[in-house]
């Protein structure tokens, strides 16, 4: 979780170094050269804390990144994090409050996606298992959903059924301890993905320094915590996302609480992460306090984007195709405060920020041959923006 911070820092490039361009492989690496082609649909999860107000928005946007509002509705309090099915048929949405049904948890929706219009229509709603859900994602079966409770500190497994409607929670995991760090007072999972062999799910805790490893299995509902982890972070360090690159054998875990990046070597038979390089997310001697928040690898592969609130920037770095050490590249400000989510579009031509606490979404180019990113100019007034999916427009 974070605290705000105030904007302290206008765009810049650091260390003035030249890219060498390194070309790595993966399914869903391709190159990205000039503007996005054709116009596409975003999804927009929100802290609004009211289910009597519009949370989850929908944008259409452009090849040059201009954003235009085609509707608002009422997704429940706190929408904090989405999930589209792969056939966009289907989208899942976390509610992150701490009690549902006078339960200690939150709740995870199940939308109808109208392939005309797409808007949504809530198919129905089950208990997250746990407090403050913080995070969804989809198995790669597309047969559960994974959700990751903040102030429960444990992951769930949600079956999804043949008609897009969830399931009440078939397996649980709980996490346990603590760390250094005042954040640290009780375990706090942040993020569950499955890897992209489908075997195994990895839960990020942020409050336990820890990536725990767990034997998944979708069509049975099964979700089994291993007797030790996948990964243990430095002490202090506070992992929050993890992201795998799209040739499946490295992963990069974002720490929030020392603001670094570590790039990771994955060994898929084991489910087992090797720490390869940890480095800084900040520009060289900023001293003011700082939280990260998302990561993302460019669809080819060849770059890597972190955010950081407090220094409210993109940071930027370039993946080595024989080694994938990050090098720096660049820092760039998001014209916001507080950049809790980001996103790439799936071409990898455009990069939207999503401003929290300046309720903002801004838009910017991204360079096909050096991964830096130019503003577009283009913004979108949106109230605590925290989520964001862009998809092919399939209205039209």
């Amino acid at each position: 979780m974070f605290f705000p911070f105030p904007l302290l820092y206008s765009q810049r490039l650091s260390w003035g170094i030249s890219l060498v361009v390194a070309v790595s492989l993966g399914g869903c690496a391709r190159p990205a050269t000039g503007l996005a082609a054709q116009e596409q649909l975003l999804y927009v999860g929100t802290n609004v804390n009211s289910a009597a107000e519009n949370t989850i928005f929908l944008y259409r946007l452009s090849p040059t990144g201009v954003l235009t509002r085609v509707s608002a509705q009422r997704g429940g309090a706190s929408p904090t994090y989405l999930a589209m099915a792969e056939d966009r048929r289907f989208l899942y949405a976390v509610n992150e409050t701490q009690t549902f049904q006078g339960a200690k948890s939150g709740s995870v929706r199940s939308y109808a996606v109208d392939q005309r219009t797409g808007g949504l229509t809530l198919l129905n709603e089950q208990p997250s298992a746990g407090s403050s859900p913080c995070y969804i994602s989809l198995d790669g079966s597309g047969k559960a959903v994974l959700v990751a409770n903040y102030v429960g500190g444990n992951v769930s497994l949600l079956p999804v059924l043949a008609n897009g409607q969830l399931a009440p929670p078939a397996a649980t995991g709980q996490h346990e301890g603590t760390g250094p760090h005042p954040n640290q007072n009780a375990a706090h999972a942040h993020c569950i993905v499955a890897d992209p062999t489908n075997a195994y799910a990895f839960a990020v805790d942020l409050g336990t320094d820890r990536v725990y490893r767990y034997q998944l299995n979708a069509a049975k509902g099964q979700l089994t915590q291993t007797a030790t982890p996948a990964f243990v972070a430095r002490p202090g360090a506070g992992p929050r996302h993890l992201t795998f690159h799209p040739n499946g054998k490295r992963a990069y875990l974002i720490n929030e609480l020392n603001s670094t990046i570590t790039a990771l070597d994955y060994a898929a038979a084991a489910g087992q992460f090797s720490e390869r390089q940890t480095l800084s997310t900040l520009p060289a001697g900023y001293a003011e306090a700082n939280s990260c928040a998302d990561v993302h690898v460019s669809p080819n592969g060849r770059f890597l984007y972190a955010s950081n609130r407090g220094h409210n920037s993109i940071a930027v770095f370039s993946i080595d195709a024989g080694t994938g050490t990050l090098t720096p590249v660049q820092d760039v400000d998001t014209q916001g405060k507080t950049p809790r989510n980001f996103t790439l579009d799936p071409s990898g031509r455009l990069l939207l920020v999503a401003n929290q606490n300046s309720n903002s979404i801004v838009t910017f180019r991204v360079d096909a041959e050096t991964g830096q990113l130019t503003p577009t100019g283009q913004s979108a007034e949106v109230p605590s923006p925290m989520f964001l999916q862009v998809v092919k427009d399939f209205t039209r």
